[in-house]
């Protein structure tokens, strides 16, 4: 079956297997001929090759809640539950997700997979701070109970570790107590680079921050930015006319086919751009919305990745150190801005200490999130801001990636050894591999 990721870009032909125990599991690995390789593959929302290969797992027949402490806000599940399935059980009930990325059409296994993080990294760090344990299925059928304080090694390679040390069965995450489905947000525009990187140090004590930043602007406006700062609100912060527990259900709109190439020109990005930033009207405003376009505001278009084309797109996720964000941001910026690379996706977010697991993205510093449509040119354009990246000491985020270099990848990873060597014990035969770590050579 011909299979890609949400990038639509590239594209194999793959064989799927389902499962909903342990033991079908075991018995799906004991059937895959020698030499084959297969990866788990939740609902498919990583961008590139990461949840490629010959053989896909598929673990959303594993999607049942274990159980829940109310005391605690610890729910334990099975790795095939999704996001949007937490979020739909247990805001009611005045619960949370403790980090979530822009879209809730991920499982919990592929959150831990991929250590995803959010607008609250630099209060919360990512989705592996809030994993209290996992359990994983291993090459030779073997479950280990990992965590922080058990099994430390094999944990810090399983979260952030791209299926490639086993298959997650559960895990046990850790839910965040609100007292309403709404967010109080404040939004500030910035008009230019050197004014959005302010505006995310003016407001530090927010817990969500995320800023939409036009690619294509240039001289004085490079960079210009629309930030968005956000808390949970408070029952006495939302209309008396609102249950504070029940959101706003908005209307949900679909990509029926995929664009033509020349929908995402130059002049269209350009044109889209412009309203937005317009649309800001003030400097500075405030409102209490529901949760649903604060945190996914794509996720009411099904099929959005059909906007890039057949061709499919590449999601360009870089993060650099605080101290070189201010120069090499504009450096990227002005680079894309000349080659007329614009991005309507392109998004900003503030990160904050580096986490534990061994090949994870976050580290403090900015990160900048730009989608491109693929065509004549783009790969070896990307390779030149790859150069960028590196010398200003950042990296790529697999998770995002479908065409950077091995060296890319062990110049931005300083763990990377940590990481194979714990593969190497309990996957010797690469079992678990995909189209990604063969390609990076993980």
């Amino acid at each position: 079956m011909l299979t890609s990721g949400w990038g639509q870009y590239p594209t194999i032909d793959a064989q799927w297997r389902s499962f909903d125990s342990e033991k079908q599991l075991q018995k799906i690995l004991e059937s895959l001929p020698h030499g084959k390789s297969a990866i788990a593959r939740g609902l498919g929302r990583s961008y590139g090759d990461s949840s490629l290969a010959e053989t896909l797992l598929s673990t959303r027949r594993l999607n049942r809640f274990i159980s829940f402490d109310d005391a605690t806000g610890e729910l334990v599940c099975e790795s095939g539950v999704s996001l949007a399935e937490i979020l739909e059980v247990f805001v009611p009930r005045g619960w949370f997700l403790p980090v979530t990325p822009g879209t809730k059409f991920v499982t919990v296994g592929g959150a831990i997979a991929s250590d995803v993080h959010g607008k609250n990294h630099h209060k919360d760090g990512s989705f592996s701070n809030h994993v209290n344990w996992l359990d994983v299925l291993l090459a030779d059928g073997t479950v280990v109970r990992c965590s922080a304080t058990q099994n430390t090694e094999l944990f810090l390679a399983t979260c952030a570790g791209y299926g490639l040390t086993g298959i997650i069965l559960q895990a046990a995450i850790r839910l965040k107590n609100i007292e309403t489905a709404y967010i109080r947000q404040k939004t500030v525009k910035a008009k230019n680079l050197g004014e959005a990187l302010s505006a995310f140090n003016e407001y530090p004590g927010w817990t969500y921050s995320v800023a939409w930043i036009d690619c294509l602007s240039r001289g004085a406006k490079l960079g210009r930015s629309v930030l968005m700062l956000g808390e949970h609100a408070s029952k006495e912060e939302v209309p008396r006319a609102h249950d504070p527990l029940t959101h706003e259900r908005g209307r949900k709109f679909s990509v029926p086919v995929d664009f033509p190439s020349f929908a995402l020109s130059t002049l269209t990005v350009r044109a889209f751009n412009s309203l937005y930033y317009t649309k800001a009207s003030v400097s500075s405003s405030d409102a209490v919305i529901d949760y649903e376009p604060f945190f996914y505001p794509l996720d009411s278009i099904k099929n959005w990745n059909r906007i890039y084309g057949k061709r499919g797109f590449v999601q360009y996720q870089v993060v650099l150190p605080k101290e070189a964000g201010r120069e090499g941001l504009t450096k990227i910026l002005e680079r894309i801005s000349a080659a007329g690379r614009g991005s309507f996706l392109a998004v900003l977010k503030l990160f904050g200490k580096e986490d534990g697991p061994y090949l994870s993205f976050a580290k403090e510093g900015y990160t900048l999130a730009l989608d491109f449509a693929v065509t004549a040119g783009l790969l070896k354009e990307l390779e030149e801001l790859d150069v960028l990246v590196k010398d200003f000491g950042g990296r790529i985020y697999p998770t995002k990636d479908a065409r950077m270099s091995p060296e890319m990848m062990k110049s931005g990873y300083p763990k990377l050894d940590s990481f194979r060597s714990v593969r190497e014990k309990v996957d010797p035969g690469r079992r678990f591999s995909s189209l990604q770590s063969r390609r990076l050579a993980i």
